[in-house]
Order: structure tokens, then C-alpha cells, then sequence
């Protein structure tokens, strides 16, 4: 079982930064593949970044060039540094583990609201 807890959202002003953290318990984070994904109210949920157990990332259309997935194996969490936000980037984002033969892992997730 992979429990996975968001943190680092919140307030922040158009052109601004954030970095949020998806930090994981029970097992090696290093053996998932981890994907961002947001939900605004009322939209699908979307997905934003993904990195994968080998280190590969990719990305979603709208972020790709402003965030950055990585992960630190030492302290067994994946981050998703955030920059040039944008208004529209104003969601839920949840963090969710992956691996081949196990249940998809997700954590409860942390705001993030572009606003002035």
C-alpha cells in the first residue's frame, strides 16, 4: 500500500511560483510511475505531468515549458515545481502512484489558486 500526501499549494499571483509535493510512505516511490493531475470545479480531471519509474517525464499540452516534474528517491517524494502560473492553472491538484500489478495509489490532493 503507497499512502501519498500533496502539499505545497496555495495562494499565489499570476507570474508567480510554486512547488507542490507529493511525498510517499510504504514503499520505494522510485518503483511507480507518478502522474500530477488537476481538477478545477465543474472540468474534467486533467492530467499535468508524469514521471516514470525510469525517470522519463512527459507532459500535458497547457503546462509543458512552465512545470517540471522530479523526484528526490531519498526522500521518496515527487515534486512539481510550477512557474509562469497562470489564472486557468487554479485547481486540485491530486498526485497518483502507478505500478504494474498493483492498485492505483492517490492522495487527498492541495489547492492551488491563481489569483491578484
Amino acid at each position: 500500500q503507497v499512502y501519498l500526501a500533496e502539499s505545497g499549494g496555495g495562494l499565489v499571483q499570476p507570474g508567480g511560483s510554486l512547488r507542490l509535493s507529493c511525498a510517499a510512505s510504504g514503499v520505494a516511490i522510485s518503483a511507480y510511475a507518478v502522474t500530477w493531475y488537476r481538477q478545477a470545479p465543474g472540468n474534467q480531471r486533467e492530467l499535468v505531468a508524469v514521471i516514470s519509474s525510469g525517470g522519463s517525464t512527459a507532459y500535458g499540452a497547457p503546462v509543458k515549458g512552465r512545470f517540471t516534474i522530479s523526484r528526490d528517491s531519498e526522500k521518496n517524494t515527487v515534486y512539481l515545481q510550477m512557474n509562469s502560473l497562470k489564472a486557468e492553472d487554479t485547481a486540485r491538484y491530486l498526485c497518483c502512484a502507478r505500478r504494474a500489478g498493483f492498485q492505483d495509489s492517490w492522495g487527498q490532493g492541495t489547492q492551488v489558486t491563481v489569483s491578484s
